[in-house]
């Protein structure tokens, strides 16, 4: 292919870094490839993501994909949409960054050593829902901005805490910023974070193919399909307060043969009329081949925990 690869992106510093990382490897592969920006509606808003809707980082890329402005476009993952789009093809799912969440704390404190009535700042449900649920007696704020103005919040002294995505954090080169990068058994990462999502259009397919031989990651893209699936069953929105974590893991067959398994926990964060917050968890471990199967599985469970939930005592 000798022609130059558009490669579609949002402006953000983040959004920036992340393309670039994708371009770097197709030049290192001997393609030629130029960045353009396109401009999204959650750019241009600082309303709350469940306010202005799911998919408002990513529609007005793919727009311009589907209209072949640009070849490429790459996105967070865990800002698309569950829904495929029929117009475009998920060419490549390059290595996973770390999927974990990171707390940035005043004084270089841990979670554990915040004390009570400490303000933590998140634009994310699904870190609200947890972090209320660890009883630590935080006060959660709702905050939007990118890495540095969150950033800048504590530093500042507005806020004691922000948790950011550490793989966000990792392409930005803040990782020094952060005191505690936090277990997944204290908090579940958003499905999908720290996963890239790489684009073309569903018919070009020398285009689709030069992605997958450079940049798609099958270790990545099987866990990934496994925690959008459940999130898809859920019927839930990229800004829900859902999380998964789906890793592969080496386990033993019936022969006693080590064998690759991938293993998949769930979250679901469900308020009560008081203000409290449960959180319904469940897990699931099956074929590497069956990522969307388990998924949906996993969702299966959680739904009838919330259901057992709502239909208990007092409910």
């Amino acid at each position: 292919m000798n022609k130059t690869l558009r490669i579609g992106t949002r402006g953000s510093a983040l959004a920036m870094a992340q393309t670039s990382w994708v371009a770097e490897a197709l030049e290192k592969a001997g393609y030629r490839t130029e960045l353009v920006t396109v401009s999204t509606p959650g750019d241009r808003s600082m309303a709350p993501i469940a306010e202005i809707g799911v998919g408002v980082f990513t529609s007005a890329l793919r727009d311009a994909l589907a209209d072949g402005e640009v070849d490429v476009a790459v996105h967070s993952y865990k800002d698309l949409p569950t829904a495929p789009d029929p117009r475009l093809s998920l060419a490549a799912v390059p290595v996973r960054e770390d999927p974990r969440d990171a707390l940035v704390a005043r004084d270089g404190l841990t979670l554990g050593e915040l004390p009570p009535g400490s303000v933590v700042g998140t634009g994310s449900p699904r870190r609200a829902g947890q972090l209320k649920a660890l009883g630590l007696g935080l006060e959660v704020r709702d905050i939007r901005g990118n890495v540095d103005t969150r950033m800048r919040k504590v530093t500042d002294g507005e806020l004691d805490a922000v948790v950011l995505a550490r793989a966000g954090l990792a392409r930005v080169g803040r990782l020094a910023g952060i005191t505690e990068t936090l277990d997944p058994l204290q908090m579940l990462p958003a499905p999908a974070q720290g996963a890239l999502a790489v684009e073309c259009r569903v018919d070009d397919v020398d285009t689709e193919h030069l992605l997958q031989s450079v940049l798609d990651d099958q270790a990545s893209r099987v866990a990934v399909a496994a925690e959008r699936a459940m999130l898809a069953a859920l019927e839930a929105g990229c800004s829900a307060p859902v999380g998964a974590l789906a890793e592969v893991v080496e386990d033993l067959d019936a022969d006693g043969r080590v064998a690759q398994r991938l293993f998949v926990r769930g979250v679901v964060a469900v308020d009560d009329a008081s203000g409290r917050v449960d959180l319904l968890r469940a897990s699931v471990t099956g074929e590497t081949t069956a990522a969307e199967q388990l998924g949906r599985e996993l969702a299966a469970q959680l739904l009838d925990a919330r259901a057992a939930l709502l239909s208990g005592p007092g409910q």
